[in-house]
């Protein structure tokens, strides 16, 4: 009887060790997704930070295989780093200027309205509760989640 109560305490343990990507913002305890999606809107690479993590820490991984493409992305990757990366890549930047900045970059307003697509991506994953709610605890298992919603998305 000890013996399978130990068992089954180990596993209780395992369950509740491990990374939890919640971390605080202005809202509360949050967690960021982001994302890379195709010119259809379709995911391409997933991954998860905490609430306070900033957008630009996040940009060479989302960066990381694209060549020559349109990078359309919003205020929060504006940094000379992302563009330097961009270019060195053969990919055009389509990132707004920060109101901060004191030399406003150019940018295609017309190209940027396709940014769209990575908001609706977002909507329609946050239509399976699982994911708006986080319902998980630890990151390995909302991860899977946002994985799983991110197929019915490419099926759909």
């Amino acid at each position: 009887m000890r013996r399978s109560f130990a068992l089954i305490r180990t596993r209780r343990e395992r369950k509740k060790k491990g990374p939890q990507a919640i971390g605080r913002s202005r809202g509360g305890p949050t967690t960021k997704i982001h994302a890379r999606v195709d010119a259809l809107g379709n995911p391409v690479h997933l991954h998860l930070t905490e609430g306070q993590v900033h957008d630009v820490t996040q940009a060479e991984k989302l960066l990381a295989g694209v060549h020559d493409a349109n990078i359309i992305a919003d205020k929060g990757y504006d940094a000379n780093s992302v563009i330097d990366q961009a270019h060195a890549q053969a990919c055009s930047a389509v990132i707004p200027s920060r109101s901060c900045r004191k030399q406003p970059r150019e940018f295609d307003r017309h190209l940027y309205k396709e940014r769209c697509l990575v908001e609706n991506f977002f909507q329609r994953i946050k239509c399976n509760r699982r994911v708006a709610m986080r319902f998980e605890k630890l990151a390995a298992n909302f991860l899977g989640m946002v994985q799983l919603a991110a197929i019915l998305v490419w099926l759909a």
